[in-house]
């Protein structure tokens, strides 16, 4: 778990540096996918800026050894995290894959 928050630390480091220097790439993809996309989209960004304070809330009682109350927050910080990270990809390739 501690590998999976430095990888997930470090690639949204890696992230927000680069989209502040080369910005953002617009959606091509036209038709019945363009809603699709953007419900995706909305959805992904507004999980994963919830999602940060909730990995600490959820990180911090399990340094403290408070096992009782990281297994409560966890139980809900975990599905969101996947989701994040499920549309996150999901997003990528429709950006630059699929519809590039």
């Amino acid at each position: 778990m501690s590998l999976a928050l430095l990888v997930s630390i470090a690639f949204l480091t890696s992230y927000v540096v680069y989209h502040l220097n080369k910005g953002s790439v617009p959606f091509r993809g036209t038709g019945w996918v363009r809603p699709v996309y953007f419900a995706i989209l909305i959805s992904h960004v507004v999980l994963a800026a919830a999602n940060v304070p909730m990995v600490l809330m959820t990180v911090v009682p399990a340094l403290r050894k408070r096992f009782d109350r990281h297994k409560r927050i966890a139980r809900l910080t975990l599905p969101v995290w996947l989701y994040v990270s499920v549309t996150g990809v999901i997003v990528y390739l429709m950006c630059y894959v699929w519809y590039p």
